[in-house]
């Protein structure tokens, strides 16, 4: 394996990529993704369209073309053309292009079924396209077209082809596992029996992923001395695909130790843009781009990270400016909590961290999803809701609805060491809460109970719909306002702590305010 070997990498996203069922971009959508490559992701080669498929695809050409000519990289864009006489070769011209794939055939069987044509007969149109692109200045590329089977069913056939257009001056040619079916081991052969046999020829490899081997097909290639490799962004493609640009670059640099000219950091941004023009979403476990792949889930992957980074390969996040996170959830242990809890700033006592550890795992196991943003409105609900100064306690309740009926409440409920139980009916679940509450304090306790002044329900900044609803009630009793919060994955039981809050606040005469303002109410 050699260290230093340079590979080449050709995007094929905006011609290849945009094959994949449901995908068109608008010329102004293929004009910034080639900007982002060339620009950003620093590849080496875009393609970028199918010659004379449309006016459109011609106005997305020129302009990539333009933009490609003022950076100095006109010739890092490529157009796959037919073998059709002129016609190809002048359409890429007139768009400004200076490089054309040249889509020839690789198996026997594409050659006598599709074409109908002799292999001396293709070879002869060929050159013909050839020496008419030379004459325009134009680079050629060789496509052999379905080249993976034409080495298993036809091997002679592509020497053949080989042989009769080697001398041509062709740069480079492009060999495409067209139907996806190689696996490393039959592409390891077929390339190295083709770089042997043709010494100081250029080869790319142009990998499908029908069975899931494009990265480890790709990988191979490498091994048997291709030179170049061809991509796409989150691996878009006809069918199943093709080799995704992100995983193709590590594997290049961390398993080959070979050198690309990849800037890594720009990877994600350009797996959003893809994902946004194309509208085909990207799985959050896909390899350095996906959403979850740099969050350790189980707890004692964190505790291991704490001693040492033992669940940390050469994929780390900052590489790819991106961070490590530790997910909140039934699994995710004392461990995780902590690390999160660092990256706030927070530090709890190991009882407080227990408390809230509780927490989150009851969230997990109801199917919560936890995100770190949800931590700092945990911890403030746990600890303040679970005070041990508490005199009003919520020993059991029970909330029912049915269709035709009013909803129903069943509460016990401790207030300074003596238990109380009611039933009531509301309109809604918590309006029947309160109301065997009230009737506790009037009828059991002879007290006044505040009276509900306003009443919101939102998402904690930062927070998402399925983990938490924060419930914020405010209080009034003549002119003394109390303002409480609640949090909890239900919006009912998210307003009934907070008012098991407010009553706490007035068994203990706290934020009691003669002349309330905003900067006065008091959000506990």
């Amino acid at each position: 394996m050699g260290v230093s070997k340079q590979i080449e990498i050709l995007d094929s996203t905006l011609r290849d990529g945009e094959q994949t069922n449901g995908v068109s971009f608008l010329p102004h959508e293929k004009l910034m993704i080639a900007r982002q490559l060339l620009s950003e992701v620093k590849v080496d080669r875009i393609e970028v369209a199918s010659a004379r498929v449309s006016e459109s695809e011609k106005d997305a050409v020129s302009m990539i073309c333009n933009y490609a000519k003022s950076i100095d990289r006109l010739e890092s864009v490529e157009v796959l053309g037919f073998v059709d006489g002129m016609k190809s070769v002048d359409w890429i011209n007139e768009c400004g292009g200076k490089v054309i794939n040249l889509l020839a055939k690789g198996s026997l069987k594409h050659c006598s079924q599709q074409l109908r044509k002799t292999p001396r007969e293709h070879i002869l149109d060929i050159k013909e396209v050839i020496s008419y692109a030379h004459r325009k200045d134009m680079k050629v590329n060789l496509y052999l077209e379905d080249w993976s089977q034409g080495m298993i069913n036809s091997p002679e056939f592509v020497y053949q082809m080989m042989d009769g257009l080697k001398d041509e001056g062709i740069v480079r040619f492009l060999l495409p596992d067209t139907l996806g079916i190689l696996n490393p081991l039959n592409a390891y052969k077929f390339l190295h029996d083709m770089v042997s046999r043709y010494p100081g020829v250029r080869f790319d490899f142009h990998a499908h992923n029908d069975y899931d081997m494009a990265v480890g097909d790709s990988l191979a290639a490498l091994e048997a001395g291709c030179t170049g490799l061809h991509v796409t962004v989150n691996g878009l493609g006809e069918r199943c695909g093709n080799a995704p640009l992100s995983s193709v670059h590590v594997m290049i640099k961390d398993q080959m130790g070979y050198k690309d000219n990849i800037d890594e950091t720009a990877l994600v941004d350009a797996s959003h843009l893809v994902a946004g023009y194309s509208g085909i979403a990207v799985a959050p476990n896909t390899p350095v781009v996906g959403d979850y792949v740099f969050t350790q889930v189980a707890g004692v992957h964190a505790d291991g990270d704490n001693k040492g980074n033992l669940y940390a390969n050469a994929l780390v996040p900052e590489r790819f400016g991106r961070h490590r996170e530790y997910a909140l959830g039934k699994n995710s242990g004392k461990a995780n909590i902590i690390k999160n809890l660092a990256d706030f700033g927070l530090e709890l006592t190991k009882e407080q961290t227990k408390a809230v550890a509780k927490r989150i795992t009851e969230l997990g196991a109801r199917k919560q999803l936890v995100t770190p943003d949800d931590l700092p409105y945990i911890v403030s609900d746990v600890l303040k809701h679970n005070a041990p100064e508490d005199k009003v306690k919520l020993v059991s309740y029970m909330v029912s609805t049915s269709y035709g009926l009013k909803p129903i409440a069943s509460l016990k409920v401790s207030i300074n060491g003596e238990e109380y139980e009611e039933d009531a009916t509301g309109d809604g679940q918590y309006d029947a809460f309160v109301k065997a509450l009230r009737s506790i304090y009037k009828h059991k306790l002879h007290r006044t109970f505040p009276a509900l002044d306003n009443y919101a329900v939102s998402i904690p900044p930062g927070g998402r719909t399925d983990a938490l609803v924060q419930t914020v009630i405010t209080w009034r009793e003549g002119d003394k306002i109390w303002r409480t919060r609640g949090l909890d994955a239900d919006q009912t039981e998210a307003a009934i702590k907070a008012t098991l809050k407010m009553l706490n606040m007035v068994e203990n005469n706290e934020s009691t305010i003669n002349n309330p303002s905003p900067r006065n109410l008091n959000l506990e």
